[in-house]
């Protein structure tokens, strides 16, 4: 039987092999993508998104953020309702502090 130690290693080799699946498959699946929006006038507004700079998935929030969350989410801790990863830290009877980058 293999050790955590070998798995995790086996693991970790299968998820490298993956990303490059995943880079050599992206130029293709790119290049398919733009020429079918070509061929039926499909513009990125349509699809919902912006043509701005700003990057995808940044927060919409102006603030800097304060809180790393356990999956690398990023929090400010401001108003409003807050996000499901605090809330759970919360539930769990944790404290956010815990939490401050």
């Amino acid at each position: 039987m293999a050790t955590y130690s070998e798995l995790m290693a086996q693991a970790q080799a299968l998820m490298a092999q993956a990303e490059q699946a995943r880079k050599d498959e992206l130029a293709s699946v790119l290049a398919d993508i733009r020429a079918k929006m070509k061929q039926y006038g499909i513009t990125v507004a349509d699809l919902g998104g912006t043509t701005s700079s700003k990057k995808a998935g940044k927060s919409k929030s102006a603030a800097p953020a304060k809180y790393r969350g356990p999956n690398g989410e990023l929090w400010a801790g401001g108003p409003g309702r807050k996000p499901e990863w605090v809330r759970a830290v919360l539930a769990a009877g944790k404290s956010v502090e815990d939490y401050r980058i």
